[in-house]
């Protein structure tokens, strides 16, 4: 489980909400962390739930996208998809000094829109991060090991419209269930926009019974990556 977009106080209450909830069933979120402009009360939050078994990933820079390298257009705020190495280290060391000067600090990297580029790998390759969760697998940067599995949610065709969002809960819980069914791994991110629909939080918390029904067990990305090795 991952939960991404907190931003505001507003938006922070609702992540509350989802932490209580997750904790009564066993279940630790990984953060996905943006430090630049950070509120003081987002990394307080984050420290807590550091400190209560909570993990945490950086999760990009500042979402400037940043139109280099050959990589064609992949949509708002990609900050990392088409990066060369030497501007993706860039990037990761200033992020890096601002986690530090919070307290802050990761060895797993998850790059906005999960995707990154080549160049992004080998920054944070340089840099000694342990862990990369992208678009579809975990990536074990130490030891080159890949557990494949996509990244299930509510985010479709780079769309939030309402049109077809019954279909969008019954197609969460149906892929989870069946990825949990076949044992392999669940993967499921939640973004504060989506923690504003009543609806989603119901079917994201249906989908985690399920799973643990089905036997799956609750870890984080980082867990994740040695269990793969």
């Amino acid at each position: 489980m991952s939960l991404s977009g907190l931003s505001d106080e507003a938006s922070l209450a609702r992540g509350r909400s989802l932490a209580a909830a997750l904790d009564e069933r066993g279940v630790a979120l990984t953060h996905l962390f943006r430090p630049a402009g950070a509120p003081e009360s987002l990394v307080g939050w984050l420290r807590e739930r550091r400190d209560g078994g909570d993990a945490l990933a950086l999760h990009g820079y500042d979402h400037a996208e940043k139109p280099l390298g050959s990589a064609p257009v992949l949509g708002r705020r990609a900050e990392f998809a088409g990066l060369p190495r030497h501007e993706a280290g860039l990037r990761l060391t200033a992020a890096r000094r601002v986690m530090s000067a919070v307290g802050l600090r990761t060895d797993v990297f998850v790059p906005p829109r999960w995707l990154a580029s080549d160049g992004t790998v080998e920054a944070l390759a340089e840099q000694g991060f342990r862990v990369l969760a992208d678009e579809n697998g975990v990536h074990d940067l130490a030891d080159g090991s890949v557990e494949r599995a996509r990244v299930l949610g509510f985010r479709v065709a780079g769309t939030d419209r309402d049109t077809g969002e019954a279909w969008r809960l019954r197609l969460l819980g149906a892929e989870v269930g069946r990825t949990a069914r076949r044992g392999g791994l669940v993967r499921v991110n939640v973004r504060a926009k989506d923690l504003k629909r009543p609806a989603r939080l119901d079917a994201v918390l249906t989908a985690v019974d399920a799973a643990i029904k089905l036997g799956a067990e609750p870890v984080t990305y980082h867990a994740a990556s040695r269990k793969a090795a």
